[in-house]
């Protein structure tokens, strides 16, 4: 359900970008972006930190591309939002005793060597990074509908192929917990 809730804007974005043009396509992910938070808010009292930086700039470069009549301010929100994100986790480095990673998967993932933590870090700093260098690319390389077809299915292909990557690769350091072996005789 939260993906579908974290989807849900760049979705309506990219159906009213197909339907419409950029400009009317900016206009609906303003206001599913505000729709988005106001839910979330509603359903569990608190804002994600995510979601609130994407509705900031959204609102504030979406804004700038409807009044400008100017796409160039919109193709800059993922690029933005990407190296805000490797701020981020460069940050959480040197801000308390656990990077961002660590904070966000220890709950849930046990591991063999602390160390890994800090490259899992490393690696989603490089990753935020060069997406927003690759939004970057295509933004002003390529036409309007390329970008937006990349923004939906390069940028969210790209992010599952290195999720997985890292789920490879923090497999091998996982501490796996032992089944009781109490099987009938």
């Amino acid at each position: 359900m939260k993906f579908l809730v974290d989807f849900f804007p760049i979705l309506l974005f990219f159906i009213a970008y197909k339907l419409y043009d950029i400009y009317v396509a900016t206009a609906v992910i303003i206001i599913a972006s505000l729709g988005q938070v106001s839910w979330v808010w509603l359903k569990h009292h608190r804002i994600e930190n995510m979601h609130l930086v994407t509705l900031v700039l959204v609102v504030v470069l979406g804004g700038a591309t409807l009044l400008l009549h100017d796409e160039t301010f919109i193709k800059w929100k993922p690029t933005i939002v990407n190296w805000a994100f490797a701020l981020a986790f460069f940050g959480s480095q040197f801000v308390g005793k656990k990077n961002l990673i660590q904070r966000m998967l220890e709950s849930q993932i046990s591991v063999t060597v602390p160390q890994v933590w800090n490259y899992l870090n490393m690696a989603w700093i490089t990753f935020f990074v060069v997406m927003g260098l690759v939004n970057w690319y295509v933004a002003f390389h390529f036409d309007t509908n390329t970008w937006v077809n990349f923004k939906l299915f390069g940028m969210m292909g790209l992010t599952l192929v290195f999720v997985i990557g890292q789920s490879f690769y923090l497999a091998q350091y996982m501490v796996v917990e032992e089944e009781s072996k109490t099987e009938k005789s």
